[in-house]
Parts: structure tokens; sequence; C-alpha cells
């Protein structure tokens, strides 16, 4: 292996074009090929990156570039096989969520990455944001059960909306998004899921007849704790529905402030914010709310408000994931609860997309 690890970027929408770039900066990654259908078409990619042999066949990219490292950055039906074939090949793995489309898929996907001594990351946002690492600990404090309600509800239009009508031909907005969210509450809790009930609509004629472009699940853990999740996409979602990252406990609540909620609409009928990707990393502040009563049971202590200094954009939060990835390669974390979380987050969201069309609630 050289000194720098050779990259192969698989699949070069936002996100792949994301990580390319992020590759591109890093001190120990060498882009060494790039690999999507409609490569002959891309005269970005062909500009941005001349010298980087382009693929639009994986096989052949793969057998070719000799990767140790494949980004993978596909629709998510092609997830599992892709990654499985990188580490057959000998490769380390990135893969952007969610892991697979089926549970069976993603342990297959696991049990890959462990025959062959492989580290695999799964790209679980929040786990790399200083906002949601320090909500998380602040949230542990608040005792049990805990009471937490998150949601990620975009209004999409214009090429948004195009993106996301090509991802509902894949999973719905609640197992896409819900992961990351889903992965949030188990850490948490630290407890394991035993029911999960969630609901659905359709509201868009646009979308298969099968699909739903609103959901919320709603989640039961061993230890007495509840979460919902909601998702929604579409030109349909209102924007005041944008944001809610909130947890409470018998001691009090914390929730994230998004960055100034009132400032971010624009007038006028295309007004749209929320499917803007750069905003799903910003926050303004965490605030945290103390439940102690005095004897006149006024509240014994004001609300503290915490600002985190560190606020990564988008791009930044994909630097941060892809130099996770090479300490974990060069020793300095082992990925092992990583990737079995990864299963578990997918498990409980599935479960959600069954409850939604058989319409009971899924014992886990």
């Amino acid at each position: 292996m050289s000194e720098n690890l050779r990259v192969l970027v698989v699949g070069l929408g936002h996100m792949g074009v994301t990580h390319a770039k992020a590759y591109d900066h890093i001190d120990g990654y060498e882009l060494a090929g790039l690999c999507c259908r409609s490569i002959a078409r891309r005269d970005d990619i062909a500009k941005a990156w001349p010298q980087v042999p382009r693929f639009a066949e994986y096989g052949e990219a793969l057998a070719k570039v000799k990767p140790d490292v494949v980004s993978i950055n596909t629709w998510p039906d092609t997830h599992a096989d892709f990654a499985v074939r990188a580490f057959q090949a000998g490769a380390h793995v990135f893969l952007e969520k969610p892991i697979a489309e089926t549970v069976a898929d993603a342990e297959r996907v696991v049990a890959a990455a462990e025959a062959k001594q492989r580290k695999l990351l799964v790209g679980l946002g929040p786990r790399h944001s200083p906002t949601w690492v320090r909500f998380m600990e602040l949230a542990r404090g608040l005792g049990k059960p805990l009471v937490m309600r998150m949601n990620l509800n975009q209004r999409s239009i214009g090429p948004a909306w195009t993106w996301h009508k090509d991802l509902m031909k894949s999973l719905s907005p609640i197992v896409d998004c819900g992961v990351h969210y889903v992965d949030m509450m188990c850490h948490m809790t630290n407890a394991k899921p035993v029911r999960v009930h969630a609901i659905g609509a359709r509201l868009a004629d646009e979308i298969r007849p099968e699909m739903y472009n609103y959901g919320q699940l709603q989640v039961v853990f061993d230890d007495r704790s509840v979460g919902w999740y909601e998702a929604a996409w579409g030109p349909q979602i209102s924007e005041v529905a944008f944001f809610v990252k909130d947890v409470f406990g018998p001691k009090g609540g914390v929730h994230i402030v998004v960055e100034d909620p009132g400032g971010m609409l624009v007038a006028g009928a295309t007004a749209t914010v929320s499917s803007d990707i750069h905003t799903h990393s910003k926050s303004g502040a965490i605030r945290m709310h103390h439940a102690r009563l005095l004897p006149d049971q006024s509240l014994a202590q004001s609300d503290e408000e915490f600002q985190i200094a560190d606020q990564p954009d988008h791009d930044e939060m994909s630097v941060r994931k892809q130099r996770f990835l090479l300490d974990a390669i060069h020793g300095k974390h082992d990925l092992a609860d990583h990737m079995r979380d990864a299963v578990n987050s997918l498990r409980i969201v599935l479960a959600a997309d069954e409850s939604i069309r058989t319409g009971r609630a899924i014992e886990m």
C-alpha cells in the first residue's frame, strides 16, 4: 500500500462530488478514479479532475484502479453489492447511508467487511457534528425515560424535487433520512428498541402509488424511552415544519435551536430553504431547560444556552467523515460498534416502513 490511500469514488451526484473534493484535499488520500454511468456527459467532472481516470462501469473501475478505498455514493439499491465487491477486492469502504435496502443485505455488507478485515464507515452525519455530540451528552444527563422528538421536513422544488423523486424510487424519506436520527436516539438511550409504529401519506401523484412522501415513526425502547421522527419531501411541505431536535426527561430538556429561523425565509412563492442540504448541519445554539422546582413551585434555575463555535457546513462535514475513516484505517478507531449501529438504525426505519404499509405496530 502506498503512503497515500488510492480512492475510487463511485456515484458522482451531489454527495459523490462533495466527497471527491474532500479526498482531494486531505493529506493521506489520492483521488485515483471517478465512476458513474453518465461519465461521458459529465463535462464538470472532466474539468474539475482532468488527470483522474474516469469510468462508466464499476467493475472496470475496480479492476483498473485497484483502490485502497472505495467511496460509494450511488443509489441505495446498489450499496450492498458495490460494497461487498469492494471488500472482495481488498479495499476499505466509505458507504453513503443507508447501508443497504434490507437488513439482510446490511448484514451481508458487515460480514464482508469483517471477513476481509477491512474498515467500513457509513455516512451517518450527526456523529461528526460538534453540536450533535454535545446535544447527545446533555440528553444523557436528563434521566430516564427520555422523550425524543426529531424531524427533518424538506420543501423541495425544482432540482431538489427531481432528486427526491428519484430517491423515492428506492426509499421513502423516513427510511433515507431516518437512519441519522434513529441512530442518535439509540446512542442517547443506550437501549434496545422493542416496538415501532408509523404513519405515512402520499401527497404527490408524481411518485409511484405504493410510495409515500410524508412519514412519521414512533419507537419504544426497553428502558421506557420513546421517540418520534418525521420526514417529508415535496413542494407541499411547510417550511414551518422544517426542524425539530428536542429531548426531555425527568430532569429537564434540551433542544437544538435552528440558526436564524425567521431570517431564512425569502418572500415569494418559490421560497424554500429546508431542501438546501447546507442548512441541515447548521444550528444556532443548544438550549437546556432544568425541571427542578422550588417550594413555591417556581423553577429553581433559568434555562441555559450553549453556543457551539465549531459549526461545520455540509462540505466540511464530509471532510470530517473522511478524516475519521483515514484515522480508522490507521488503527485510531474501531468501527465494529459503528457497523452494528448502522444495521440497527436501518432495522428500525425499515420496521417503520413495514408499519406504514401494513397498518400495524412492529415488534422488534
